[in-house]
């Protein structure tokens, strides 16, 4: 696929999105965007040789959400009656966080700037957030006489817990990089330069992992936030079971006697 609004790119097992609309603060209201975002999901899904996505923005903004201008004059997304409206939602934007739902490679945002509305739920739909100083985070729709429709209720309490949700979303509020590594929003806050760098760091450190073992942990991360202990463990058990006889675990065992024999750690 030829893309207009992003930039898709593969270093290795590392792949990058990059929302590249910079004249618009990288708005994520536009037909062609969503459908880019949502290709490259699927495109990385499939490739079992990639291990880890990076997301961030071009320019000086991570995602400044929904285009306010289009909102006002009721264009594009923001087009039609109700329930063309629900629909717009529903056949629009909510396609982005069920594509990442169904990402089974662990995803990092790397927030170079401002992430507000629809660009922090974006930031919030990937495993790990690395914030740059610059980096700015709100949750704002209720500001702008909206509800965060692309699925923050569902991402924003369960990283910073719900009556910290409840707050930012109530009251608008605009946090900055400081605050959200005090609250949990962000992993860690580097200088602005450095960020490139780190995210890449950290990607290639998850990315010398086994593939298709990550995959699966992450999985079963994500599957037992919504089941019960005994269900957990249930699931523990056959996803190790798998694992057992997997060539990645055979490998790294082989690996750890060897250093053993020779000496190392």
């Amino acid at each position: 696929m030829d893309y207009s609004e992003i930039i898709f790119r593969r270093d290795g097992a590392i792949a990058y999105l990059t929302l590249n609309r910079p004249d618009i603060r990288n708005a994520i209201t536009s037909d062609v965007m969503i459908e880019e975002i949502v290709n490259v999901c699927d495109t990385v899904q499939a490739d079992e040789a990639i291990r880890v996505l990076v997301v961030t923005g071009a320019g000086t903004c991570f995602s400044a959400g929904g285009n306010v201008k289009d909102m006002h004059e009721r264009k594009g997304m923001f087009s039609g009656n109700p329930e063309q409206l629900r629909d717009n939602y529903r056949k629009g934007i909510q396609r982005i966080p069920l594509a990442f739902n169904r990402l089974d490679v662990p995803t990092i945002a790397a927030v170079n700037g401002p992430a507000i509305g629809a660009g922090c739920d974006l930031a919030c739909m990937c495993d790990m957030r690395i914030a740059a100083e610059s980096a700015r985070f709100g949750e704002t729709f209720v500001s702008v006489g909206l509800i965060p429709g692309d699925g923050g209720a569902f991402f924003l309490p369960r990283i910073v817990g719900f009556a910290k949700a409840c707050e930012l979303t109530f009251t608008s509020r605009i946090v900055d990089a400081a605050e959200a590594l005090r609250i949990g929003l962000v992993n860690e806050v580097v200088p602005s330069e450095q960020l490139p760098a780190r995210a890449r760091q950290l990607a290639e450190e998850i990315a010398r992992q086994p593939g298709k073992i990550l995959r699966m942990a992450k999985r079963l991360l994500y599957l037992a936030q919504n089941k019960t202990l005994q269900d957990t463990l249930e699931l523990s058990a056959a996803f190790q079971a798998l694992c057992h006889y997997s060539p990645e675990h055979r490998q790294a065992l082989e690996a750890f006697f060897a250093r053993q024999k020779a000496g190392g750690k």
